[in-house]
């Protein structure tokens, strides 16, 4: 197979690879963020955990890859926790090249009934928290001059009306996440930062555990995918291997659904 100039043939490291980058997973404790740098790692990318919590010495021994993956405390809502921890990436690793944007809240309840306090921590970690991070990540690329990827997770409630059951906060900010990653898109590509967002669908995680615990509403859930069953956090990791690595030199601001076809219908 040939590249689209005739050239040299195409590998998969010419299209996963990540020998050399170092990348960043906020949310990397367990789920769709724990996948992510397990999958990065393996790609050969020098892997940093960033969570609320510290990370389990055992979960951090699962991200294997060339390098020990590290781990970080740090609240993506609080601005100075955020500069401080991609400041210490940085000086720990000599810059950083990729952001997993991940960490994510649903506090889920009737609109009429959702208390400001509930909406702005919400907002506070789904969608400033997601600013902070690409902000912090995106200083730091562009005075490396190498340019870099974020993948922002959003999800498919950021491009539905969801239906099933209430779940406003939750859906307003990855909506907003959507159009954050096509405006930084555009504004970051000057630099060669790319910037493109997941959407998965209802993910088998602690994420969703009150959700999993309705066998009647799961039912209906897969009743409305297409392939009729919700997703596991190693089908959706691959997606953000992807946009991460040089195989997407030409995606950014593009938002792709990881749905089993739920938003097709």
């Amino acid at each position: 197979m040939q590249d689209h100039e005739g050239g040299g043939a195409v590998s998969l490291a010419g299209i996963f690879g990540l020998s050399g980058k170092v990348a960043a997973v906020t949310g990397a404790g367990s789920g769709i963020g724990l996948a992510a740098a397990q999958a990065l790692a393996a790609a050969g990318a020098e892997v940093v955990v960033l969570d609320r919590a510290p990370v389990a010495s055992e979960i951090l021994a699962s991200i294997r890859g060339d390098k020990p993956a590290a781990a970080l405390v740090m609240d993506v809502a609080d601005e100075a926790q955020v500069e401080a921890a991609f400041a210490e990436i940085v000086a720990r690793c000599g810059g950083i090249d990729i952001l997993v944007n991940n960490a994510g809240l649903a506090l889920r309840d009737a609109a009429v009934n959702l208390s400001l306090e509930a909406w702005d921590k919400v907002v506070a970690v789904n969608m400033t928290g997601v600013f902070l991070c690409a902000r912090a990540a995106a200083r730091h690329m562009i005075a490396a001059g190498k340019g870099g990827a974020i993948i922002n997770t959003a999800s498919i409630m950021g491009l539905s009306g969801g239906g099933l059951y209430p779940n406003i906060s939750y859906q307003t900010t990855k909506g907003a996440i959507v159009n954050m990653t096509r405006a930084l898109a555009v504004e970051w590509a000057p630099h060669n930062i790319r910037v493109n967002a997941i959407a998965p669908t209802y993910v088998r995680t602690p994420f969703i555990a009150p959700l999993l615990a309705q066998p009647e509403l799961m039912q209906r859930i897969e009743a409305m995918t297409p392939l009729r069953r919700i997703a596991e956090p190693h089908e959706v990791s691959p997606a953000i291997l992807f946009l991460a690595g040089p195989g997407a030199a030409m995606v950014t601001g593009h938002t792709l659904p990881v749905d089993g076809g739920f938003l097709a219908q």
